[in-house]
């Protein structure tokens, strides 16, 4: 078993400032968006000019986290978009690209060309086929596990929790022919035992949204973005972001 994402492993640890990573989900149409997850083509672009202006640019976690141990993280932001949604081909590659950005899109194997089902409220989104993912990864973009079918991994009994974290690794090194570096836990729910077994699936990093007093590489923070967020709000967001975090252990 390994050792649970923050205890202490081999070796002495270190504790640097936590990164800015910043969550997306849909880059489309929000007009019908209960859960506050899109964000227009428009919108992003302008987020991500807001970006470039102050002399930051957007990375994928992997390009972040290899920058960092090399000390020089300074200027690079995380970007990640989660679950999958058909719409990061056609509107959210193309800004990346204008703004020179990287990203890590966090997908579901499970759910290949489906839909978020998961959602109770709004409207059915298409989520990407295995050739959008592949499509994806050509254009430079890391691929990351959301687990095979979205599901709150800290309900879930050993099987399912396994299944969605392991399983869904193999099958996505095997779609995409790499190896498959970062997880993201659905909904953001994360506990020492869902930590746990992604560290021991072999993952090197994974994302969360607010991990409470869980710490490490394995229990990312992120700052949700949405379509409300203009040039004021982004400053504060990230102007707030270090303040409001511990720093991250085992991070340079």
């Amino acid at each position: 078993m390994a050792a649970p994402a923050d205890s202490p492993t081999t070796g002495s640890r270190v504790t640097g400032p936590v990164p800015w990573v910043a969550m997306y989900h849909s880059v489309g149409d929000c007009s019908d968006d209960p859960y506050r997850i899109t964000v227009t083509p428009e919108r992003l672009d302008r987020q991500l000019r807001w970006l470039s202006r102050r002399g930051l640019r957007g990375v994928s976690m992997a390009e972040l986290l290899a920058a960092r141990a090399r000390g020089e993280g300074d200027g690079l932001v995380g970007l990640t978009f989660d679950d999958g949604y058909a719409d990061f081909v056609d509107n959210a590659l193309p800004a990346l690209a204008r703004w020179d950005c990287g990203a890590t899109l966090f997908v579901l194997p499970g759910r290949l060309g489906g839909d978020n089902a998961w959602d109770p409220l709004g409207p059915r989104k298409p989520l990407l086929t295995a050739a959008g993912i592949r499509h994806a990864a050509a254009e430079g973009m890391e691929i990351g596990s959301h687990g095979l079918t979205h599901v709150d991994l800290t309900k879930a009994d050993d099987a399912t929790l396994k299944a969605e974290v392991a399983e869904s690794r193999s099958v996505l090194a095997e779609l995409t022919g790499t190896t498959v570096d970062g997880f993201c836990y659905p909904y953001g729910t994360i506990d020492a035992r869902a930590a746990a077994a992604v560290q021991e699936a072999g993952y090197t990093y994974a994302c969360a949204i607010d991990p409470g007093d869980l710490n490490g590489q394995h229990a990312f923070p992120r700052v949700h973005i949405g379509q409300n967020d203009t040039a004021v709000r982004l400053f504060l967001k990230y102007r707030l972001h270090g303040l409001r975090r511990r720093p991250v252990e085992g991070l340079a």
